[in-house]
């Protein structure tokens, strides 16, 4: 599946690997601009002997993103099939590449991590929203999301606002539920965990590809669930390949 980023890193060396990560995946870069003055935004994870994680994130030229990026980017703009969003860049930017896609006919994809208050314009242009257990608590206004039964229930509040809402719950598995009401779970498989840094993101990026290439939302789901937990049961050192 082909692949293209719009983005902005810093002049530094922690935008510089970026880059690098990015031609080894064979990501098409031609769109991150290299932000002058200001920093890579970015995160540091902190993990425990379970090998579950948190993070502490500084925002920079994430924050920079803006209409005029993505205008840039508008030839591969207006090919896109699956555009994946995130949170970590201003919503503007956000609805600038949605309208753009949406009015091409493809599919929004909203990973809102972190979560934050969504606009009214922003969601109606979503087509399938993604969130894990602490996401989903905030954006659905529900209990603790602890259990595959309770991101369930929390899918099934979220698609009376997204056409297809998607919640994941760590090592308890993942939800959908679209508009329509058909909802289906499946369990996470189960691993010997190595650490979870980076499971949602792989989740995310593997449900993209699916799409992209024709699949079901069931399948699509069923292929990123997988991958998730491939991501999760390979050391950190030894995570290039997948």
């Amino acid at each position: 599946v082909y692949a293209a980023m719009i983005g902005a890193v810093g002049d530094d060396d922690f935008g510089r690997a970026v880059l690098a990560n990015l031609d080894r995946a064979k990501v098409d870069r031609r769109f991150v601009r290299v932000a002058a003055g200001v920093g890579s935004g970015m995160s540091v994870a902190i993990f425990d002997a379970g090998g579950d994680y948190g993070a502490v994130i500084v925002s920079g030229s994430n924050l920079t993103l803006g209409h005029a990026d993505i205008a840039s980017a508008s030839d591969v703009v207006g090919q896109t099939a699956v555009l994946l969003l995130q949170n970590e860049v201003p919503e503007a930017a956000n609805i600038a590449a949605a309208r753009a896609v949406k009015a091409r006919g493809g599919r929004v994809v909203l990973n809102a991590a972190p979560a934050r208050k969504l606009s009214e314009e922003l969601i109606a242009l979503v087509d399938i929203l993604v969130v894990n257990a602490i996401e989903a608590e905030f954006l659905a206004g529900t209990a603790v999301v602890e259990t595959l039964d309770g991101a369930a229930q929390a899918a099934r509040l979220l698609a009376d606002l997204y056409p297809v809402a998607i919640v994941t719950a760590g090592g308890e598995g993942v939800a959908c539920c679209d508009r329509s009401g058909e909802a289906f779970a499946l369990s996470a498989i189960p691993v010997k965990v190595a650490s979870t840094h980076g499971a949602g993101d792989e989740f995310v990026g593997a449900l993209a590809a699916g799409l992209a290439r024709g699949q079901t939302m069931r399948a699509a789901i069923t292929a990123a669930n997988a991958a998730s937990a491939l991501l999760v049961s390979t050391p950190e050192a030894e995570r290039d390949g997948i």
